[in-house]
């Protein structure tokens, strides 16, 4: 009887500011996302990100559900000993790597370099390759992209500095939405992102860029439906029933928009008025265009095995990409398990055909 297939869950878990220094989050407590008021505080303070912290259940979701599957598995922190992550990978030697690295040493731009060792090693591991991931980080040149190829977002500008905005030179419509523009997770949008004059516009900006040392994106606000469309698959990839963030229950002065709070703080007005459905209500010919467009966006980014496709419908219902997310949160309450769910697959067969992707791409090599 052959030995089971070994699948090696490879992540990094966050470090957060604690009275001794920066610990790892489960040293410090922090295990499950736990909303207490020291939680709410530490995050208000800069001192923990819930958004990364969700890794450890999602880790958790990976394995109970790969092993439900019969795979025998692993689970290695990367953190930032790259001696001791090569170490583990020469003595473990897993069939398939369950890629879930989102940075090293807090730096984002290191996930594409994480996924550029496994290639370079010739290890099978899940999910987009390193030019996918780099590229879809910067927002500025995934929306390039986009409109070069006729894809619909919305119009935008980088601006790396408040006063370079010119008014007399400026040509965007408003309302403007303002966002970093290298991160994710919705980190460093709340409710004070949408701005409607030029002198909001410059403060906002200024703020982005002094608190994430990064030029902010801006671009008009497209007022509508917000749609999660998720895809799996290479030959063909498929469109998983649309999920919609319904907003229905935020109060009236509220953006229509999902927040760091909508998506991460329990409690909050923006984390109880904002609830996903799916499948989303859509006339047939919209919900057609909807799936043209994002898988469109998912092979022209070059995703594979899974991605999430972020689609904003304006007022007449027409599609407008606003992020392309590969290797998007695979927690089971996630957003991309809600068209898991849907689609009629339990979270275990949803993890299975991701890691079967992965094993057919190796196989394929290998012919």
């Amino acid at each position: 009887m052959s030995n089971p297939i070994h699948i090696a869950i490879i992540y990094n878990e966050p470090t957060i500011e604690t009275d001794k220094g920066r610990e790892f989050a489960i040293d410090a407590g922090v295990d499950h996302l736990t909303k207490t008021g020291w939680v709410s505080a530490a995050r208000a303070e800069g001192k923990i990100d819930l958004s990364e912290v969700g890794v450890i259940e999602e880790k958790e979701d990976i394995q109970v559900g790969l092993r439900a599957l019969g795979y025998e598995t692993s689970i290695f922190n990367m953190s930032d000993d790259l001696d001791r992550f090569l170490g583990y990978l020469k003595a473990m030697q897993p069939d398939v790597i369950f890629n879930m690295v989102e940075s090293l040493g807090d730096d984002a731009i290191h996930e594409m370099h994480v996924a550029g060792i496994y290639e370079l090693l010739d290890i099978a591991y899940t999910g987009s390759g390193p030019w996918t991931l780099g590229t879809c980080l910067n927002k500025a040149r995934t929306k390039e992209s986009l409109l070069y190829n006729n894809i619909p977002t919305a119009k935008f500008m980088l601006v790396k500095n408040a006063d370079d905005l010119k008014k007399e030179n400026f040509t965007l419509t408003f309302p403007i939405i303002v966002k970093p523009s290298a991160e994710d997770a919705s980190v460093g949008i709340d409710n004070k992102s949408i701005v409607s004059s030029f002198i909001e516009l410059q403060e906002r900006v200024a703020f982005i860029v002094k608190k994430f040392k990064e030029a902010a994106i801006v671009e008009e606000y497209i007022e509508g439906r917000e749609l999660n469309v998720a895809i799996m698959g290479n030959n063909p990839p498929i469109v998983l029933p649309i999920s919609e963030i319904d907003f229905s229950g935020l109060p009236d002065n509220y953006p229509k928009i999902v927040t760091y709070d909508a998506k991460w703080m329990d409690g909050t007005k923006e984390y109880e008025g904002t609830k996903g459905v799916c499948p989303a209500e859509l006339p047939a010919e919209v919900e057609n265009e909807v799936k043209d467009v994002a898988l469109r966006a998912y092979k022209l980014m070059g995703c594979r095995d899974y991605a999430r496709i972020d689609i904003r419908l304006s007022k007449n219902m027409k599609p407008f990409v606003l992020e392309v997310n590969p290797n998007p949160d695979l927690s089971s309450d996630a957003g991309f398990f809600r068209s898991i769910r849907t689609s009629g697959l339990t979270y275990a067969e949803g993890i299975g055909k991701i890691v079967g992707y992965a094993v057919e791409r190796r196989a394929g090599k290998k012919k």
